[in-house]
């Protein structure tokens, strides 16, 4: 599975199907058709939250997916897939990766990423497990743990790195996260635009995923309404 899911999306582009609870889109039914239309354009896999979205988005689409589950806990700021529980749940649907956030800050419940990483090999063997990491020792700690996909995902939405952007710098970031990282890297997290996707192939990622930019109609519309009234 491992081969199958890596040699798919290699130098491609994976594109994120997700509307939070607070968000017009927010429908199993609607994020299944907005894959439809992803697939359509030819994305050889999706990213999608939750598990009634994982599961309508496979039966339109077929496609293989990175499946995560946004979480909320009170004693912690990790919320992709943040516990051993939501694992679990998303790695039972039958998609090939899972993803679960490698920020540094305590987990829910003070557990042990150590600890639910051995668990999850123990219990999904086939499953590939991605670290959504925000910083170069989030990368370091990743590798070390033995995650078959490293992410940028979390740069610029964490304490330490807000508001930062993997394309700063003519992408200097992802640079030397190229440099450091053991394993593939998927660049993920703002890169909303067309040029910016293609860049961060050419710089050597495995892959990119975009989201917010193609199938999240109101941050798109505010980009544009901000433009315009400015």
């Amino acid at each position: 599975m491992a081969n199958t899911f890596l040699d798919t999306v290699k130098g491609h582009l994976i594109i994120s199907c997700q509307a939070l609870p607070d968000e017009p889109l927010h429908s199993s039914f609607i994020m299944a058709r907005m894959a439809r239309a992803a697939k359509m354009a030819g994305a050889p896999a999706l990213r999608a939250n939750s598990v009634v979205d994982i599961q309508a988005i496979q039966d339109e689409t077929g496609l293989p997916i990175i499946g995560i589950a946004k979480v909320d806990y009170p004693d912690s700021g990790v919320y992709i897939t943040p516990t051993i529980k939501e694992m679990r749940a998303v790695a039972a649907t039958g998609v090939p990766v899972v993803a679960t956030q490698v920020t540094g800050q305590k987990r829910p419940n003070g557990d042990s990423l150590t600890e639910i990483v051995s668990q999850f090999r123990q219990e999904f063997p086939e499953t590939l497990l991605m670290a959504d990491t925000a910083t170069l020792d989030n990368v370091r700690e990743a590798d070390a743990l033995g995650f078959d996909i490293i992410g940028t995902t979390m740069h610029g939405y964490t304490p330490d790195t807000d508001g930062m952007n993997i394309a700063e710098n003519n992408f200097e970031y992802l640079k030397q996260v190229l440099e450091i990282a053991k394993h593939p890297v998927i660049a993920e997290g703002k890169v909303d635009t067309p040029e910016k996707a293609r860049k961060v192939l050419d710089l050597g990622v495995h892959a990119t995923v975009v989201g917010s930019a193609i199938t999240r109609p109101l941050e798109i519309a505010k980009r544009f309404m901000a433009a315009v009234n400015n």
